[in-house]
C-alpha cells in the first residue's frame, strides 16, 4: 500500500486532465477571389510570414481602446496562425493570378519566378470592430529581376458582438484583402 502512496497525485492530475473540457478551436471560413489580377510572374513561393508573437500564438486576442491584449481562455485557432496565414495568401494569389503559388518549402522541381516575404506589425481584432493588418511585403525576383518591396495598413469592420468566429470570419476577409493588394503593388 505504501508504493502507492507517490503514485495517488499522479493519478488524481491525470483524472483531472482527462475531465477538463477541450479547447474550442475556430476555422479560418474559406474566402474566394472572383475578380482576376495579373501579375508579372508564372510563380511565387510565399518564403516568410512573420508574425508578432501575439498573432502567432495559437490564442485569439483581441485588441482594447487602452492598447491592452486579451485572450480568451479556451478559445484557440484551428491551425498554427503563420502555416495558416501562408496557406490562404497561396490559394488567394493563385486564384487572382493563375500563377503557380506555394508556401515554403517549394515543393516542384523547377524553381519559382518570385519570393514573397511578409512581415507583419500587427494582425489584430480590435475591440472597437476593427481587424487591423500592418506591416511589409518583399518580392524577390530570380535572375536579377527588378525586387520589390512596400507597407500595408488594411482593415476590415466586424461585429465584436460575434465573438471569436466573427474574428475569425473578418481575419479570412482580410487576408483576402492583402492578397489582393500585393497581387497589384507588388507582383505586376
Amino acid at each position: 500500500m505504501g508504493f502507492f502512496k507517490p503514485l495517488f497525485p499522479v493519478f488524481a492530475l491525470c483524472c483531472l486532465t482527462a475531465c477538463a473540457s477541450a479547447p474550442d478551436r475556430y476555422v479560418i471560413p474559406a474566402t474566394q477571389a472572383t475578380e482576376r489580377q495579373r501579375i508579372a510572374f508564372r510563380s511565387v513561393e510565399i518564403r516568410e510570414i512573420s508574425l508578432p508573437a501575439y498573432a502567432a500564438s495559437d490564442e485569439i486576442s483581441s485588441l482594447g481602446t487602452d492598447g491592452k491584449l486579451t485572450n480568451e481562455r479556451g478559445v484557440l485557432w484551428a491551425d498554427t496562425p503563420e502555416r495558416a496565414v501562408a496557406l490562404e495568401l497561396a490559394r488567394h494569389l493563385s486564384g487572382l493570378s493563375g500563377a503557380r503559388v506555394a508556401s515554403a518549402p517549394w515543393p516542384l522541381d523547377t524553381l519559382p519566378d518570385a519570393r514573397l516575404e511578409l512581415r507583419f506589425e500587427s494582425l489584430v481584432a480590435g475591440t472597437d470592430g476593427q481587424f487591423r493588418a500592418v506591416g511589409q511585403y518583399f518580392v524577390a525576383v530570380a535572375e536579377g529581376g527588378r525586387e520589390r518591396s512596400g507597407l500595408f495598413d488594411l482593415s476590415q469592420t466586424f461585429d465584436p458582438a460575434g465573438g471569436p468566429q466573427a474574428i475569425a470570419t473578418a481575419r479570412g476577409q482580410i487576408i483576402l484583402d492583402l492578397a489582393r493588394y500585393i497581387a497589384v503593388n507588388g507582383l505586376r
